[in-house]
């Protein structure tokens, strides 16, 4: 089985694949400052609640867009799962060109996005991630990074209206049901929801009419589905869009030449001794 993480500013999103099947998938609040053994812990226990073997992960691949957790993640994956995670960086296989200025600047789940989406829908293709950003990514018929658009997500949107406003509240992103709002929670939830959408549908307008052609668009991240219900453009919603292209991204890296199995060295994994109580 293979182990994916997915590290975002906000959210941290692992996913475990017996083949091409993925069979388990938690999503966690990203924590810049847990240690090693809090993330091995938190893991384990995860793997225990699943009913998972952990001795049965043969890989680990992690995209992170959040530097300070990535030597964590990497001590994770040797102590507690005997595996050297392979990081989505540059030198790694994608079967991806990236077309833009410095490709060290694109995002690893951006780049991880385009080759799940192209390998699931053909290309060209957008996809729209809804993260703490709403980035658009452009990939071209012959799974070409062409390079996109980086916008403020919703929910920092919301949190700046907040923070910045006297009297304005919190409130739950949502559709109101309609654009005129009769009370201050409909009129934010009104500016918030549509305000989004149109921005979105705009922007894929913009997109198309650069490229010149029809492009399939996919959208994933936390408010994919609910931005997608309002959108004119979205034509698919795939909640697990980047496990799904680390998964294909580790299969381009480790398969065998010959039968296509995936190869991973163990190294042994690190037998913790209890700790004394002092009473």
């Amino acid at each position: 089985m293979l182990l994916t993480v997915d590290v975002g500013n906000t959210n941290t999103v692992l996913g475990v694949f017996r083949g091409e099947e993925l069979v388990a998938n938690w999503r966690l609040t990203t924590a810049r400052q847990q240690t090693v053994d809090e993330y091995g812990v938190l893991t384990r226990n995860l793997f225990t609640l699943a009913g998972l073997d952990r001795d049965a992960i043969n890989g680990v691949i992690i995209s992170s867009v959040v530097p300070p957790v990535n030597w964590t993640l990497g001590e994770m994956a040797r102590i507690y799962f005997g595996q050297k995670a392979l990081f989505v960086e540059p030198g790694v296989k994608t079967g991806m060109s990236v077309l833009v200025d410095n490709p060290l600047e694109v995002g690893a789940d951006r780049i991880v996005n385009g080759v799940a989406a192209f390998h699931k829908y053909g290309g060209p293709c957008i996809v729209v991630d809804f993260g703490t950003a709403i980035t658009f990514d452009v990939v071209s018929e012959r799974c070409e990074y062409l390079g996109g658009v980086i916008a403020p997500g919703l929910g920092i949107s919301s949190e700046a209206l907040f923070a910045h406003t006297a009297k304005l509240p919190r409130v739950e992103i949502k559709d109101p049901g309609k654009v005129i709002g009769t009370n201050t929670d409909t009129h934010i939830q009104a500016g918030l929801y549509y305000g989004a959408v149109d921005m979105v549908d705009g922007m894929l307008a913009r997109i198309k009419a650069e490229l010149g052609k029809e492009a399939t668009v996919v959208a994933t991240g936390g408010q994919a589905k609910l931005v997608a219900r309002g959108s004119k453009h979205i034509q698919h919603t795939d909640e697990f869009l980047t496990l799904i292209g680390l998964r294909i991204i580790w299969d381009k890296n480790h398969a065998a030449e010959s039968g296509g199995a995936a190869v991973a060295v163990r190294i042994p994994r690190v037998s913790l001794p209890a700790k004394k109580v002092q009473r």
